[in-house]
């Protein structure tokens, strides 16, 4: 049944499931892969013209051909069904981009946008050869297409671009377990593995970098997959389901970051998500792990990584070779040593948060204001008491509505309303990410305190 929660649509149990039970088959025949549309001999000719285009691109055209072809296409029904928008990062124009304040995610929509700008322009010849109508030419729907299979494609062993997938594709996301966050959790990590912890404290540059990869490179899961033996694609549940439940599919292991980039959304408690913080450059020089590890959990602790590097480049290079059975083994050097490493910590936090526009209290009195809002008018006098005013007068300016609002029965438009949902997204980011920055100068102060007695 479908079933609405945190998403406009998703999948429920109408009876009671068993973790591992299989809940849904559905068959090669229904997806929409590009091999499958590319049985139309005018778009398989037409690709074959234009041999540059990668994977996706091919996918991205398959889509909007099948959708130009109206009620003759095979997949008119869930076509029909798609949604009509979409919040990926790709679709962030200057003001949602502004609003997400962190340079990291700024530079990860900037990016998002030029790669799909530049892949519609190198697949324009193939749909003006396919003699698309002018509307489906157009950025508007590439981007809307690749928004498509950025969020709702699944994989399939014999295309990267993957496939979509009928009615498999209305399942929401659920967050595989948390990674190790802490030396115990790394510990049971590696006590399941080929690796012992004994072979930590050796100098064996392979036995390190196998560590690094467990923090680094956490394996992706999935809750379902093609099967060859069944011709199908088939989903498992992923835990026990009472009756009425909504059932979740886990895409992978994902930041909010991530998340917001290939699909549109974030999770209030993402167990994945991963703050970066600036390093001094000779802490990426003082150890051998890769940059992507050096990083602080969503609960505010510093990864294995970070810590263990903090403390190689708090101690004296001279003693390096002779501290390093312990920093690998994730032991303390000295209390000195950890309380140097804890207020550098400590203080960086506090000077990326106060290098910041707004303060997470700013931040959720703003994001209170939209939601408790009855109208947009309301909103804007709300915000009027703010001790902040400057993006809410650049949203307005930028929407020519700073001479509307005093109009009770002002309507929005689509595009204003579009535009709303993804300023509350960029919001919802950032006092996550805030929050993760707080956590870790409160974790600071409680190691502080047991040293500083």
């Amino acid at each position: 049944m479908l079933f609405g929660e945190y998403c406009s649509r998703g999948l429920g149990a109408v009876r009671d499931l068993k973790m591992g039970e299989l809940i849904l088959r559905v068959p090669k025949s229904a997806l929409m892969t590009s091999d499958s549309v590319m049985q139309d001999t005018k778009l398989s000719d037409a690709l074959n013209r234009h041999p540059s285009l990668c994977s996706t691109q091919i996918l991205n055209a398959c889509l909007l051909y099948e959708i130009g072809k109206g009620k003759a296409s095979r997949w008119h029904p869930y076509l029909m069904h798609l949604p009509k928008s979409y919040d990926i990062l790709a679709m962030f124009g200057e003001f949602e981009k502004t609003a997400l304040q962190v340079d990291e995610a700024i530079w990860v929509t900037e990016i998002a946008v030029q790669k799909t700008k530049s892949e519609w322009k190198q697949a324009r010849a193939l749909m003006e050869d396919l003699k698309f109508k002018p509307q489906l030419l157009t950025f508007k729907a590439w981007v809307w297409a690749s928004a498509t299979i950025s969020s709702r494609t699944l994989h399939i062993p014999w295309d990267s671009a993957g496939c979509l997938c009928p009615v498999g594709d209305l399942f929401n996301y659920d967050a595989p377990g948390k990674e190790p966050s802490d030396i115990e959790d790394l510990g049971n990590l590696l006590s399941n593995t080929s690796i012992h912890d004994g072979s930590l404290s050796n100098e064996d540059n392979t036995t390190i970098a196998d560590v690094e990869q467990l923090d680094s490179e956490y394996q992706r899961l999935t809750d379902g997959g093609f099967e060859e033996d069944a011709n199908a694609y088939c989903f498992y549940a992923r835990a026990n389901y009472k009756k009425g439940d909504q059932v979740l599919l886990c895409y992978g292991t994902y930041t909010n970051l991530e998340l917001l980039e290939h699909y549109g959304f974030i999770l209030q408690e993402n167990p994945n998500d991963k703050v970066f913080i600036p390093l001094e450059p000779a802490v990426y020089s003082s150890t051998s792990w890769s940059r992507e590890s050096l990083y602080i959990h969503y609960n505010g602790k510093p990864s294995f990584a970070l810590l263990a590097a903090l403390r190689l480049w708090a101690t004296p290079q001279i003693k390096r070779r002779s501290v390093a059975h312990l920093v690998y083994s994730g032991s303390k050097i000295s209390a000195d040593n950890e309380i140097f490493v804890m207020k550098w910590l400590s203080n960086t936090c506090h000077g990326v948060l106060k290098n910041l526009p707004t303060s997470i209290e700013d931040d959720t009195l703003l994001l209170s204001s939209m939601d408790n809002s009855q109208d947009f008018c309301t909103f804007v006098e709300v915000t009027k008491l703010l001790s902040f005013r400057d993006e809410v007068d650049t949203f307005l300016e930028a929407h020519n509505m700073k001479d509307k609002c005093s109009d009770s029965n002002v309507v929005l438009s689509g595009k204003t309303r579009k535009t709303m949902d993804k300023w509350k997204l960029a919001i919802q980011w950032r006092i996550n990410y805030k929050k993760v920055l707080h956590d870790c100068i409160s974790y600071c102060s409680l190691i502080l305190d047991s040293l500083i007695k």
